[in-house]
């Protein structure tokens, strides 16, 4: 067993885990620690606490102090810093005309290097950018092109569904999201429906696949064949997973019939597969 502390340094990023050593942290304070960016102020969200050898990733850096005032007085120039930087950035990027967009500034607690976040459709060529911001601010400057996802979760905003990004409001790390899930879940496999802001694959399909899962588990899927309860062999057109309600047309009757998947006897399920082509239209979808 070792003793950590999880450390985070946005608001809803990934949680680091750091040695106290003598230091006693609570959920909500602020702490100085060494990353592999530099110096960093982050925000405790997990106290001191006790886990397995076998969940660290060793050697564990040290906890350097708990933020002071002072700490966070430079906590607070650093964000004004990184606002003044953002314009100077786009300036740059104006005048040398690259095809790049800004996403976002970063500034390391000891104003050792500046981290700025990008988006671009192809490589871009920024040696002569990271002179011109280095004339400026005098410290070390890392440009970082990033994906539409990140992007997504930097900026933030609001889903169809009417409440903050996934990406935004909770989620640490992104989680990989396919084109089957969206299939197995019954949607349309029209882009328009199943991508985010973002234009990939929606977050949620992640969230939900699990009880899709043990629905389909439970549910005789579309061209399975089963038993009716007046013993008639059937097809099944249609199966709603949520409701369990499937359509199915019968040897005997042209007219499908509803039943519950309680009601029927499975003799022979079909597997859930996404074709060549539909995988093909869609996997720029699934890309980060």
């Amino acid at each position: 067993m070792k003793e950590i502390v999880g450390i985070r340094f946005k608001s809803v990023g990934k949680i680091y885990y750091f040695s106290p050593g003598k230091i006693q942290a609570k959920v909500g304070d602020r702490a100085i620690v060494e990353t592999v960016r530099g110096v960093e102020c982050g925000e405790v969200v997990i106290a001191n606490r006790q886990i397995e050898n076998n969940e660290i990733t060793a050697p564990l850096k040290p906890i350097i102090r708990l933020a002071d005032a002072n700490d966070l007085r430079i906590v607070e120039k650093n964000k004004q810093k990184e606002k003044e930087a953002f314009k100077v950035c786009e300036e740059k990027i104006a005048f040398r005309k690259l095809k790049m967009n800004l996403v976002d500034v970063e500034c390391t607690f000891d104003n050792n290097k500046m981290l700025f976040y990008f988006t671009a459709e192809n490589r871009v060529d920024f040696r002569e950018l990271v002179k011109d911001l280095a004339a400026v601010f005098r410290t070390r400057i890392e440009l970082r092109q990033i994906g539409v996802r990140d992007e997504a979760k930097i900026l933030g905003g609001l889903g169809i569904c009417g409440r903050e990004f996934c990406c935004k409001g909770y989620m640490g790390e992104f989680q990989p999201v396919s084109i089957k899930m969206a299939k197995e879940q019954g949607l349309s496999l029209n882009p328009t429906k199943i991508s985010g802001t973002c234009g990939r694959l929606m977050c949620c399909l992640k969230n939900e696949q699990n009880a899709y899962e043990a629905l389909l588990k439970i549910t005789p899927k579309v061209g399975a064949i089963v038993v009716t309860p007046d013993g008639e062999k059937g097809k099944v057109e249609d199966a709603n997973l949520i409701t369990g309600k499937l359509r199915v047309k019968t040897e005997k009757s042209e007219v499908p019939v509803t039943l519950d998947r309680s009601e029927v006897k499975l003799l022979k399920d079909v597997e859930i597969r996404v074709n060549r082509d539909e995988l093909k239209a869609l996997k720029a979808l699934e890309d980060k």
